[in-house]
């Protein structure tokens, strides 16, 4: 539906093609009112007026142009048939809307002025009594104007004022949106956090448990061969005790994995992935938080692993995207794929991936079917290492 802006704009445009004929008509039915030269001079003016119609919808003429010529055209016409007011009287409606204020007023007046004449009879007036009856009506008319204009610009002031309450409203929505948009990264930033709490407070749990029982035991086993006879087997039981002590305490000291200690996330999975499948980076590379990284680290490894073990696929691609606020681990094989339907759980290895992008706040979808591949797509959070 048209706004009451946009139905004022199409009368300016079309109004004048509606009423210059009604003008017509009327000054036809008291053409005796004219000489005949008269009728000749209305009929040009006639031609003219229509003609600048034409070129007023056209949008060929300024504004304030088009007015002025419309209201010299009318006043003429009306000057040699009172009718042709009905086409004058436009002027009260869009002298605002072509005119500077000042200007509009003065527009607005000889529209007055020509209104008073026809509806006194004619210019110029015949007799005293016709003069009175112009004075009066000119009069009249002026004040409308003055009446209309003060309506006029109190509507003007109301518009400009829902006009800068729609455009705070607008401010107000965007800076909600940014809030809106800042509040759900923090709250992302901070799930992470609490996962990672979490994921810390269970390495410190199983650095214990290695500690106080594998640990502990290897180093009984050690004491106790090495009061044992000394044979070949006995050494190299204890060889193989202590190197199995050394990782575990190296699995004590660091249970994250070792691809990213000295080394970039995209140089990890450039690493894992040689030989093995084809890789790509794309967007700007993010120092991502640790934990992010060994999620996105372990999924593609366990995904290598299913495409070598299960898939038998020619080609596997994986694709790092790092974008505004996410990044994204997609791995893809050509290999023989499997139904989903028949595999609810998605096995051990797709669980393992799906709770690893979980616990830092993503997602994992796995796409397949017999015979057409597999693709594993995990999405996280970009949140940058602290």
């Amino acid at each position: 539906m048209a706004t009451i802006q946009e139905q004022w704009e199409r009368f300016y445009r079309w109004g004048p093609f509606a009423l210059l004929p009604l003008a017509t008509f009327l000054a036809l039915l008291i053409r005796e009112l004219m000489s005949v030269a008269e009728e000749r001079a209305a009929a040009a003016l006639l031609v003219t007026a229509l003609a600048l119609q034409i070129l007023h919808a056209g949008r060929k003429i300024p504004g304030a142009v088009y007015f002025w010529t419309r209201t010299v055209l009318a006043f003429a016409m009306s000057w040699l048939n009172p009718f042709f007011c009905v086409y004058a009287v436009l002027g009260y409606f869009d002298a605002q809307h072509y005119l500077t204020r000042r200007w509009a007023m003065t527009g607005a007046f000889v529209t007055a002025l020509t209104m008073a004449g026809a509806q006194s009879g004619g210019l110029p007036p015949q007799s005293p009594a016709q003069a009175g009856g112009f004075a009066g009506l000119l009069v009249l008319n002026s004040g409308l104007i003055v009446i209309f204009g003060a309506l006029a610009d109190r509507e003007a002031e109301r518009t400009r004022v829902q006009d800068e309450t729609i455009a705070e409203l607008e401010r107000t929505n965007a800076r909600l949106e940014q809030a809106l948009a800042e509040n759900a990264g923090l709250q992302a930033q901070l799930l992470v956090q609490a996962r990672e709490a979490g994921v810390s407070d269970e390495r410190r749990r199983l650095a214990a448990e290695i500690h106080d029982t594998i640990a502990q035991g290897l180093a009984g086993i050690i004491t106790q061969l090495q009061a044992a006879d000394d044979s070949e087997h006995v050494r190299r039981a204890t060889g193989l005790a202590r190197a199995s002590l050394r990782e575990a305490r190296r699995s004590v000291q660091d249970l994250a994995p070792a691809d990213l200690e000295h080394g970039t996330l995209p140089e990890a999975l450039k690493k894992a992935t040689e030989g093995r499948a084809r890789f790509t980076v794309t967007g700007t590379v993010e120092p991502l938080h640790d934990e992010l990284e060994a999620a996105l680290l372990r999924i593609a490894q366990e995904a290598l692993a299913n495409a070598a073990r299960h898939a038998h696929a020619e080609r596997v691609g994986v694709t790092l995207s790092y974008m505004d606020d996410e990044v994204t681990l997609d791995v893809r094989d050509d290999g023989r794929g499997f139904a989903l339907a028949a595999r609810p759980s998605g096995g051990f290895g797709l669980t393992a991936m799906r709770e690893r992008a979980e616990r830092v706040a993503g997602t994992l979808e796995v796409e397949s079917e017999p015979g057409r591949g597999t693709a594993v797509s995990a999405r996280v959070p970009l949140i940058r290492h602290a």
